[in-house]
């Protein structure tokens, strides 16, 4: 990737985009459903998001395994439903796996016109910390790098401060995702990125269990402050027109008590849909209930047949629905669906 196409993904990354992590549609038989799939993108699209990512966790890991090898299709189909948009919109990627593994996904993910790539560390949980850097600067010869802290319960390990102080000093990296659920480990990556002096690394939020109180914290550690500028989330993948709003909100208006109740029936929600109660079991089955309930997808399968809703976990999502009306987007998706799934 040229140095001016890596210079306008870190300018719109610091803008401070909405971006939803994309989910996998499958047809009643466990096939892609190509149809949805695209549904699904053009729905973002037309909420005003700022980017899509495609190929990570909410997409599903599995999409990679061979007997799948849905990895190519999809990050191909939301490509293409942002060409055919004609709208400027940022394209992340997911990359996973050994070293090997991750550049061939960085080449393709070029390849495709995808503009960053979002790298999970899940596939190294015996590598060392300096493995892990070896590892992350040779994908970023390939690709601009969005670092990814991934929480364990899903699959993430623990990545120590020393850790993210040494990755930000990594020229290629463009931003930083923290999913981590955990505030003592957030706060690790915040300082990191102070102590480094840089003011070019974009931090997006994946605490979906924090997703307001992210956005309107500063984080000052002397005299640096680092902030949250978006999100990149698999939350956002359902009820996303909020979600645009939501954003454009936290970026406009100081932090506010009203802010802050906001934040805790986000959280509410998030609880439901990533099935909290259940060590987020049914994390990616749940934004599928939902986008099944909106008629974007035809059935709520992923790819591991085990992988579905936990007991009680419709019931919660059936009450965060009826408690908070002003958080769905279901009239603006009923206005549209038919449209998007043409």
């Amino acid at each position: 990737m040229s140095n001016k196409s890596e210079s306008n993904t870190r300018e719109t990354l610091m803008r401070g985009q909405c971006i939803p992590a994309n989910p996998l549609a499958l047809d009643a038989s466990g096939k892609l459903d190509e149809r949805h799939q695209r549904a699904i993108t053009r729905y973002y699209l037309a909420a005003g998001v700022g980017g899509v990512a495609v190929g990570v966790h909410t997409t599903q890991f599995a999409i990679r395994d061979p007997k799948v090898d849905l990895l190519k299709p999809v990050l191909t189909l939301a490509a293409e439903e942002v060409a055919a948009s004609g709208r400027d919109v940022l394209q992340v990627g997911g990359i996973c796996g050994a070293t090997k593994q991750a550049t061939a996904e960085a080449a393709l993910l070029t390849d495709l016109g995808y503009h960053a790539g979002l790298l999970s560390l899940a596939a190294l949980p015996d590598a060392s910390e300096d493995e892990l850097i070896e590892h992350a600067k040779a994908v970023g010869d390939t690709i601009p790098l969005i670092g990814f802290y991934l929480q364990p319960a899903v699959g993430g390990r623990l990545l120590s401060y020393e850790f993210w102080r040494r990755f930000v000093e990594i020229e290629a990296v463009v931003a930083i995702k923290v999913a981590a659920f955990n505030r003592y480990q957030t706060l690790d990556v915040m300082r990191a990125v102070a102590d480094s002096g840089r003011d070019d690394i974009a931090m997006y939020t994946g605490n979906d269990d924090n997703i307001v109180g992210d956005l309107i914290t500063p984080f000052r550690f002397g005299e640096r402050t680092v902030s949250f500028v978006g999100g990149l989330l698999g939350h956002w993948a359902v009820w996303t027109k909020r979600a645009v709003e939501l954003q454009q909100r936290c970026h406009q208006e100081a932090a506010s008590a009203d802010l802050l109740q906001l934040g805790v029936e986000v959280t509410d929600c998030n609880a439901a849909f990533f099935d909290a109660d259940n060590s987020f079991h049914g994390c990616i089955a749940g934004l599928h209930e939902v986008l099944h309930r909106q008629g974007l997808m035809e059935t709520t399968r992923c790819l591991d047949p085990d992988e579905r809703l936990s007991p009680g976990q419709k019931e919660y999502i059936d009450r965060v629905y009826a408690a908070y009306p002003h958080l769905h987007d279901d009239a603006f998706v009923a206005e549209h669906r038919d449209e998007w799934l043409r």
